[in-house]
């Protein structure tokens, strides 16, 4: 069940990297004919957001070692390599970004200026409808297996959507300074692409200060966290484990839990049951350092699973 939820995890991961390189070679290519810089900057941020979500995905593991040594090994390897290739692919996306501010500066200081054709407002319009549809299904999927990465992802959708909508105002602006005659219009096209710029440029900035900051600190994936479900299933009154959450920091691990319990049974009995998953957790793995669990009530309709009977009219501590 674990593994397959690793790969419905990664098949979602996968649909956006596709997804945003198909946009930024689309983007890309069509802006590069079209001698439309906001479009080139829109399919570059695309491509920056392709890398991003790539590099939370460095190294594959599509080989699962059995060895404990083995297992430590190739965490050290992914240790070593993934901070590398995230400060690689964020300098490029930062000389990228700041080729094209140069590009789009020069351009407004020319006053020689173009409107797009009308397959790049196409491209644009089209590439803002295909990018919603892809964060509404990824969104969908991250809601349900984990609130707070929904969160994060709708936050870097919405900086993607602030960059497509000003290039897509540019464009507009453009063609129609074209068909009024308003040279001040044209303006708007460089404009947008120095704005985009600026996102690609942020975007690039954060990579490295995630990398830097954040190295010590990583997330734990499905395959690591096997054992500690299964330790805390085995606890007698938990039905489920609702969210499970492992960081790792240096050599130490710290646990975030939320366990359902029968809701027939009081406040205190449920803060005894998770007291005894910490413990469990605490003494059972030394490199475990901290465990914050939560127990709520399971309640999905009745008749309800339970590892555990309790007598009808009588709610007991479980033992």
């Amino acid at each position: 069940m674990t593994r397959e939820a690793g790969r419905s995890a990664q098949a979602a991961t996968w649909s956006g990297i596709v997804g945003n390189l198909a946009l930024a070679v689309i983007k890309t290519g069509v802006g590069y004919m079209a001698n439309s810089k906001s479009l080139l900057a829109d399919g570059l941020y695309s491509a920056s957001e392709a890398a991003s979500s790539l590099v939370a995905l460095f190294p594959s593991r599509s080989v699962q070692p059995k060895g404990k040594i083995q297992k430590e090994r190739l965490r050290e390897h992914a240790r070593a390599a993934k901070p590398g290739m995230t400060v690689l692919l964020a300098v490029l996306i930062l000389m990228g970004g700041l080729q094209l501010a140069i590009s789009a500066l020069s351009s407004l200081s020319s006053g020689q200026l173009e409107a797009p054709g009308k397959s790049v407002l196409l491209v644009a319009v089209a590439a803002l409808a295909v990018k919603e549809a892809i964060f509404q299904f990824q969104y969908r999927y991250f809601r349900k297996r984990n609130q707070s990465q929904a969160m994060s992802y709708a936050l870097q959708h919405r900086r993607a959507l602030y960059c497509s909508l000003a290039v897509l105002i540019g464009i507009i602006g453009a063609m129609a300074g074209e068909e009024t005659g308003l040279s001040l219009l044209l303006y708007l096209d460089p404009t947008a692409a120095l704005i985009a710029s600026g996102f690609i440029l942020y975007k690039g900035y954060r990579m490295i200060v995630d990398t830097v900051y954040g190295s010590l600190v990583q997330e734990l994936e499905q395959e690591d966290a096997t054992d500690y479900k299964e330790t805390v299933q085995r606890v007698y009154g938990i039905i489920t484990i609702e969210h499970l959450v492992a960081r790792e920091q240096e050599h130490d691990v710290t646990i975030e839990l939320v366990v359902s319990v029968n809701p027939r049974i009081s406040i205190l009995e449920a803060q005894e049951i998770a007291n005894r998953a910490k413990t469990l957790l605490l003494t059972r793995f030394s490199h475990v350092k901290e465990v914050q669990i939560q127990a709520i009530p399971y309640d999905p309709g009745y008749p309800y699973k339970s590892n555990h009977e309790l007598p009808d009219h009588e709610a007991t501590l479980i033992q």
